[in-house]
């Protein structure tokens, strides 16, 4: 039987397990991605290993998210992480060169490879015939030092492409209806894969648009096959010699299979606050906005830019409205400067912002209090924007240009003009020097860590205790994201190497006193947390279970996790624990104190066991999904406790 493209890119990476669904397989890993906001900690985890040299193919150091220098913190990390590149030879790339995700596509990523980026939206590389998937930044570190990086196998969703997009409708609407169709769980456990006639209209920028938000789908990984489209894109990069052909064979088959007509689609949005809350725009239409914002790492492309200036061009944005460009590379600036698209977008009205995630992680470009953002983001979780009560849109940039014409939601078939046709340039403006290559490893290793006074180290973390008596300081419901638990945003981001200070907003959106109350708790042996479906999702951000692990966090219990989060959870010493019988969440309430004795022989055991309910005769029935390596690394407190053990 022939291999699909997921599984003939698992398959040559292969080092431990078996590809068979939900078992763990080892995976070599040939590249990976940090970004600013999760690679501080990355490079401290290296350094904790005591690593000489990276050993993937090609390890690279991204400044992207935290870009406004308000005060010392952030432009001393930024130095802190070239140092890091130098010392341990990463490419870096330097802030205002863009987002991680187009630059990485630009010029490092290649078919057939693997991809691990301590960044949920790695997955969009996905659209280079790669296997690339986000994980938390410990995953990472362990990758540069030559580990595997360990995952349950995933089901491969197939979804055939037919048809042809209308007019007026994009990639961004190909994944809302995928969004639509099957929400934020829809992909838990999945490798996407997309094939099918569909595909030749779609340039490998559209399909980047489409890997980018499987994430918001809950999926590992998307997976696009290396065609003679992705031969194009690399050869106008100048880098045609990077490529292969990787496709599925005749009689490759799939686990899950869907189709999509494209010609069937339609203009498309998410309604707050979730990703998969998307119905057509013609249903909302007439609705006022206040912003409406183009760019980020889910429309990165030239043409996602230039469609917006000729839809504007000639014409003022209405009055009232924020009409935001956030360029996604340098070189799609420099092109859209090239081209007068930026003078189109300037002259209707457009704020211009530079080259990296900025608003998209809520660093800058806040909507006011009450008032509706249109975005071509991939998120509208609640207060990611940096408003803690917004309402946030998301959108393709034809209905976001046209949108703020108007000052209301509007469809933009509706619009009266033609749809312009723009493509993405055969002759890019490429420089091969934007990326500061890694020094040689002999001038390497003498180069200093520079490290400012806002970059504190982890703390040692202690093993799991085999008697438990814990409180629960917060019950919570389904869909709880990372953005809730812990927050970006300017006032949050700049403590991302100072895990004392970053911990004081953690669940701050949910209950501000948690830090208060969860702190008093750590002399006293800890605390829980419950909640119901998909806890975690979005962002791969650790922090999110490392600031409640330093706050006290022993146990998460809950109706499912999302995967990285829940890797991330196992990879610091928080016990993960879901309901054998989903009911009995109704049985616990905040103040509730859980009761485990033995428990390190229950962990290991690997089967369903009992929480008691302190004063009652009330017991929770409870498991863990844990590998026995997993069962291994939370015993000792943690994968930093582990990685010790072992090279002692």
């Amino acid at each position: 039987m022939g291999l699909n493209v997921t599984q003939k890119l698992i398959k040559s990476h292969l080092i431990s397990g078996e590809m068979v669904p939900g078992e763990e397989v080892g995976l070599k890993i040939d590249q990976t991605l940090t970004q600013d906001a999760t690679g501080t900690l990355v490079m401290l985890e290296l350094e904790a290993m005591g690593l000489q040299r990276a050993k993937t193919e090609v390890s690279a150091q991204y400044v992207d998210h935290n870009l406004i220098q308000e005060d010392s913190k952030n432009p001393d990390d930024h130095l802190f992480l070239y140092s890091a590149t130098r010392r341990f030879g990463l490419y870096h790339s330097r802030p205002g060169n863009g987002v991680s995700h187009p630059v990485h596509m630009q010029y490092l990523a290649k078919p057939g490879k693997t991809l691990l980026g301590s960044d949920s939206h790695t997955c969009a590389n996905g659209c280079m015939g790669m296997l690339a998937m986000g994980a938390g930044g410990l995953d990472v570190a362990l990758a540069i030092a030559g580990e595997p990086f360990y995952v349950k196998m995933p089901q491969v969703w197939g979804i055939k492409l037919t048809g042809e997009l209308p007019d007026w409708v994009s990639a961004k609407d190909v994944i809302l209806e995928l969004l639509r169709r099957h929400d934020v769980k829809g992909g838990v456990g999945k490798i996407i894969e997309y094939y099918g006639p569909g595909l030749d209209q779609l340039s490998a920028m559209d399909r980047h648009v489409i890997a980018n938000m499987g994430a918001e789908l809950g999926a590992t990984g998307t997976v696009f096959p290396s065609d003679q489209e992705v031969k194009r894109f690399l050869t106008a990069q100048g880098r045609e010699d990077d490529w292969i052909e990787l496709v599925a064979d005749d009689d490759a088959t799939y686990d899950i299979n869907e189709e999509i007509n494209l010609s069937e689609l339609e203009p498309l949005i998410a309604k707050p606050s979730s990703p998969g809350n998307v119905v057509p725009v013609r249903e909302v239409a007439g609705t006022p906005i206040y912003q409406s914002y183009i760019g980020s790492s889910a429309n990165p492309g030239f043409r996602d830019f230039a469609i917006a200036a000729e839809i504007v061009k000639d014409k003022k944005v209405a009055n009232g409205v924020s009409f935001d460009i956030n360029p996604t590379s340098r070189q799609m600036l420099t092109d859209l400067v090239k081209e007068s698209h930026i003078a189109s977008l300037l002259q209707a009205g457009a704020r211009m912002h530079q080259a990296g995630c900025n608003g998209c992680i809520g660093m800058g470009q806040a909507p006011a209090t009450g008032k509706n953002s249109l975005r071509t983001t991939p998120r509208n979780f609640p207060g990611r924007s940096g408003t803690k009560e917004d309402s946030v849109y998301l959108c393709s940039p034809e209905t976001a240009a046209a949108s703020a014409l108007t000052g209301k939601i509007t469809d933009p078939r509706t619009l009266n003009m033609p749809y312009p046709k723009v493509k993405e340039l055969k002759n890019p403006t490429v420089d091969h020097t934007i990326l500061d290559a890694p020094l040689p490893y002999e001038k390497a290793r003498k180069i200093p860590l520079e490290k400012g006074p806002n970059i504190a180290s982890i703390p040692e973390m202690d093993v799991l205790p085999d008697e438990l008596e814990v409180p629960i300081l917060l019950k919570m419901g389904d869909n709880i994201s990372t953005d809730e638990i812990l927050a970006g945003g300017a006032r949050v981001l700049p403590y991302r190497s100072n895990l004392p200070e970053i911990s004081k907003f953690t669940f701050e959106i949910i209950d501000d006193s948690y830090y208060s109350r969860a702190k008093k708790t750590v002399s006293e042996g800890g605390h829980a947390i419950v909640a119901g479906y998909n806890y975690g999702q979005g962002s791969s951000r650790e922090h999110a279970a490392l600031a409640p692990r330093y706050l006290g966090l022993k146990i998460a219990l809950v109706k499912d996790f999302a995967r990285i989060h829940w890797q991330n959870l196992v990879n610091f010493g928080v016990l993960p624990l879901t309901f054998v019988n989903v009911d009995d969440y109704d049985k616990l309430k905040n103040g509730d104190v859980l009761v485990v004795s033995n428990l390190r022989n229950k962990v290991k055991a690997d089967q369903p066991f009992f929480l008691d309910i302190k004063g009652t005769d009330k017991r929770i029935e409870v498991t863990h999904a844990l590998s026995k390596r997993q069962i291994d690394v939370m015993l000792q407190g943690g994968m930093i406790n582990w990685v010790k053990n072992r090279q002692a």
